[in-house]
Parts: C-alpha cells; sequence; structure tokens
C-alpha cells in the first residue's frame, strides 16, 4: 500500500511538471498565440474522440449540457490564447506568475456560483495577492500587457475551473472535456475568419518542429494530463491535487530560467513578488484543509 501511494504522489507530481512545461512549449512554438491554441483543441479533440472510442464512452448529453459545456469551452479557449499571448508579449515567468493569481479569483467566483459567502481570510490573501503583482508591476513594468494578459489569463482559468467543478457533479471528465475541445475549436475558427487572415494555406504550413511541439502540447499536456489528472483525485485527496498543482508556477519558472536563461532574466522584485504570490495560494490551501478536518472531526 505505501508504494501504491507513493507511485500515486509520484505520478501526481509529474502531472504537475507537465502543467509547467506547456508554458515551455508555449515558448517554444513560433505561431501566435491564436492559431496555438487552435491547433492545440483540433490535436486535443482528435485524440480525446479516439479515446472515447476505444474506452466506450456515451457521449450523449442533453441540449442544454452542451451549451453549457460549450460555453466553458470558449472560457478554455480564451483562457490559453491569454496565456500564451502572455508569454508572447512578456516572457514564461511573468505568464506563470500571473496565472498564480487564479486560485483568488476562484475564492471570489466559488461564492457566486455555489451560493456560499465569501469568507474573511479569502479577502486578506486576495490583498496579498495584489501587493505580490504590485511588486512585479513595479519592477517589471515593461512587461505591462504581457502582466495584462497574465491576469485575464488567470481570472479565465478559475471561471472555468468552478464551472468544471459543477459539472463533473452529472458528467464524466472525458465527455466534458470533449465538449469543450470541439466547441473552442468553432469558437477560434470563427475568430479567425472573422478578424483573422482565415484559413489559408499559409496557416497550416508548420515547421517539423511547431508540429511536433504541438503534438506533445496536445497529447501529453492536454488529453493525457487532464485523463490523468481525473484519475489520480480518485486516489488522492482533491485538496493534495490542488495544493500540489499550485507548484505548476515553480516548475514551469525554474524550468524557463533553465532553458531561457537570457530572456527570463529578471529582478529580484520579481521573485520577491512571485513569491509571496505563491506562499499566500500555498498558505490558503492548507488553512482550508485544515478547516476540512476539523469539520469532518466534529
Amino acid at each position: 500500500m505505501p508504494n501504491a501511494r507513493l507511485k500515486n504522489y509520484l505520478h501526481l507530481h509529474i502531472l504537475v511538471f507537465i502543467a509547467g512545461f506547456t508554458a515551455i512549449l508555449g515558448e517554444l512554438i513560433s505561431i501566435k498565440a491564436i492559431p496555438l491554441v487552435w491547433f492545440r483543441m483540433v490535436m486535443a479533440s482528435i485524440l480525446v474522440f479516439a479515446y472515447i472510442k476505444v474506452t466506450k464512452v456515451k457521449l450523449s448529453v442533453s441540449p442544454k449540457a452542451i451549451l453549457r459545456f460549450s460555453i466553458a469551452g470558449v472560457i478554455i479557449a480564451l483562457h490559453w490564447i491569454t496565456f500564451f499571448g502572455s508569454i508572447d508579449v512578456a516572457n514564461v515567468s511573468i505568464a506563470l506568475a500571473m496565472f498564480s493569481t487564479g486560485a483568488f479569483f476562484a475564492s471570489f467566483i466559488e461564492p457566486i456560483v455555489y451560493k456560499r459567502r465569501i469568507i474573511w481570510y479569502e479577502i486578506l490573501f486576495g490583498i496579498f495577492v495584489a501587493i505580490g503583482v504590485y511588486i512585479i508591476t513595479q519592477s517589471e513594468i515593461k512587461y505591462l500587457y504581457g502582466i495584462i494578459l497574465g491576469i485575464a489569463s488567470a481570472f479565465l482559468s478559475a471561471l472555468f475551473a468552478v464551472l468544471n467543478g459543477a459539472f463533473l457533479k452529472q458528467h464524466t471528465a472525458t465527455v466534458i472535456s470533449f465538449y469543450e475541445f470541439i466547441s473552442g475549436v468553432l469558437f477560434v475558427s470563427i475568430f479567425i475568419m472573422l478578424f483573422g487572415d482565415g484559413f489559408s494555406t499559409e496557416f497550416f504550413l508548420l515547421s517539423s518542429s511547431d508540429f511536433w511541439y504541438l503534438f506533445i502540447l496536445a497529447s501529453i499536456c492536454t488529453a493525457y494530463a487532464f485523463i490523468a489528472a481525473v484519475y489520480v483525485m480518485k486516489l488522492i485527496s482533491p485538496f493534495t491535487v490542488v495544493l500540489t498543482y499550485n507548484l505548476e508556477p515553480v516548475y514551469g519558472i525554474i524550468l524557463a530560467v533553465i532553458l531561457f536563461p537570457e530572456k527570463e532574466e529578471m529582478s529580484d522584485s520579481f521573485y520577491y513578488g512571485a513569491a509571496i504570490i505563491i506562499s499566500t495560494v500555498l498558505l490558503n490551501g492548507i488553512i482550508k484543509n485544515a478547516k476540512t478536518l476539523k469539520r469532518k472531526r466534529t
């Protein structure tokens, strides 16, 4: 049993490492954020559909459910576009540091969706996060646009996570993700046709490196990571999973500094601000876990 538990924890950390590596792939892929997200969602849709066929999962859901999944699909597409856009105009470190603020957007979104009261310490922690963002903004003002995109990405990610949490009470994760990916593809396709250059021949001309980076992004970092995360949550407490995933920016920033030392060279103030944000997120998770355990004992 201890060995099995250790393997599950190791698997969880591998998934978090994969999540952090997503940002690295965003830096390595040469195409812009919008086509990048389109290719990612197309490839992921195909892979998830293949998984559904192999495992014989039923896709039939109500039209109302499909509409809800479609809205979530648009949100996750916009999240990825703003996230990779932040990497494009700033760098991996900025995008991931801002992404860390998502936990506190969730703290304010959850009460609206689940109709619960806002907890006082979540407001206090939100202030700490704002201080961390302020320190980063003051020291890295040249990356202001990337910071704004990163914060927008974090908000969209939090909104998506809260909505998905509600969906999972009635539907399987595989079915939800399939409809979300398909709707995301449709949304980005319409955007490209209306506001972009359309689907010209040049759009589909990918370099071999871009194609393989995109395939890794869609297969390992999207389809596999999503399905595996759901499996891990059945074996490890949701708190441990969520808390461990908060290490994603840490892994990602360390990788970025190692792989792209010149572009990722940041001021000391950036790391102070990032440390405040990430530490606050971890502390929030620890307090929530303690309260949950206390409720179970009483």
